[in-house]
């Protein structure tokens, strides 16, 4: 053969044997792919998700936490477990943990970075079956002692991403601002912005958060005499009362903040994106980034946005009592005693959703049932 035609003989031949396989390896994956009325999603919610690998585990609950203590509250109680890496997890958490009712623990890492690149693995990796999958976000914060303290419990409605703001130094403020902050493109604190983001506010599904509360409103939460001494210091309710579970709504920002003019910005900024809806009481880093993250997966039927649930613990306050500085607050946080209440009512709240979802799984499995 012409030593010229041989390299376009062979070309021509490996080009065939590609053509050749990517057409068998399409007729192999159009006999995996639903078609009829399967392929749509159905009304109730339930999705049908293409090309969901064989053999994937189904999971009923996901419970999403982002640091070991919030995870440790959980996986002392509800084992054994299998241990099942999940490729793209955290090096710190790089395993999911589920027990024989197909109950699973994830832990994220912190702040809205791992939180987002940690959940987004995690709906995607081939192991899992998310399609009628309850996710349960669960942790600590910090509370606004204007709606619940140390130890309260949160279910919430909305998820309020506080980060996406502009900031001014409040020395420079213009003359009138309350606040140095606005929101982005707007031109003073009191106008909405446009949500050019896309992931400011979050509206999460009532009738789950209603589920949720019904189920765990009278618990009897943990405390501690730290807590109960840190809570007195405030002159005024629910401050100074015990912990109880509530419905109230969850802002997100990696900065860690302090102080009675910072909340009362993250109680108007609530109000402004939710349409005066939502009501603030928990900060934390990570809720709008996970969230996201789930909504990227529902967006090719890998989960179902309708079953995902908040709920957050106040382990300290957001702003200071009376006569307190609000560095005093943050840098002492730690000493107001409620960390280990905080973790502990996260698993007494949230653990009658989990356990309703488990044992009434018939009921659960097409979506939150009416009761």
């Amino acid at each position: 053969m012409n030593k010229n035609i041989t390299p376009f003989v062979t070309r021509f031949r490996l080009t065939s044997l590609f053509a050749a396989l990517a057409l068998a390896l399409a007729g192999c994956a159009a006999s995996n792919t639903p078609s009829g009325p399967q392929a749509s999603a159905p009304a109730s919610g339930a999705f049908v998700q293409q090309g969901t690998p064989a053999g994937a585990r189904p999971v009923k609950v996901m419970i999403v936490t982002m640091f070991a203590p919030e995870a440790k509250t959980w996986l002392d109680r509800l084992g054994p477990w299998d241990s099942i890496p999940v490729a793209g997890l955290s090096p710190d958490y790089p395993a999911v943990q589920c027990n024989h009712d197909d109950v699973c623990v994830m832990t994220t890492g912190m702040g809205h970075t791992n939180a987002a690149a940690s959940t987004m693995a995690l709906a995607f990796a081939p192991q899992f079956d998310l399609r009628q999958t309850y996710f349960l976000v669960a942790g600590i914060a910090g509370v606004n002692p204007q709606q619940g303290t140390v130890g309260s419990a949160a279910w919430s409605d909305w998820l309020v991403d506080f980060g996406l703001q502009w900031e001014i130094d409040p020395d420079h403020r213009p003359k009138g601002w309350h606040t140095g902050y606005l929101g982005i493109n707007t031109k003073n604190p009191g106008e909405k912005p446009a949500l050019d983001y896309r992931t400011e506010v979050f509206q999460l599904n009532a009738k789950l958060t209603s589920a949720a509360y019904n189920l765990s409103r009278d618990v009897a939460l943990s405390d501690s005499p730290e807590a109960k001494a840190a809570r007195a210091k405030y002159r005024y309710a629910p401050a100074n009362h015990a912990p109880t579970v509530i419905r109230c709504d969850s802002i997100a920002g990696d900065t860690w903040w302090s102080g009675a003019e910072l909340g009362a910005r993250a109680t108007e900024f609530t109000r402004q994106l939710t349409d005066n809806k939502g009501v603030y009481c928990m900060t934390q880093q990570e809720d709008n980034a996970t969230f996201e993250a789930l909504k990227r997966a529902a967006a090719t039927q890998r989960v179902n946005l309708n079953r995902v649930a908040v709920l957050r613990a106040g382990s300290d306050f957001d702003r200071p009592y009376k006569g307190q500085s609000s560095a005093a607050n943050l840098l002492g946080y730690a000493g107001q005693g409620g960390f280990a209440p905080a973790l502990e009512n996260l698993y007494r709240t949230g653990n009658p959703l989990v356990q309703d979802i488990v044992a009434h799984w018939d009921d659960w499995r097409a979506g939150v049932p009416s009761r």
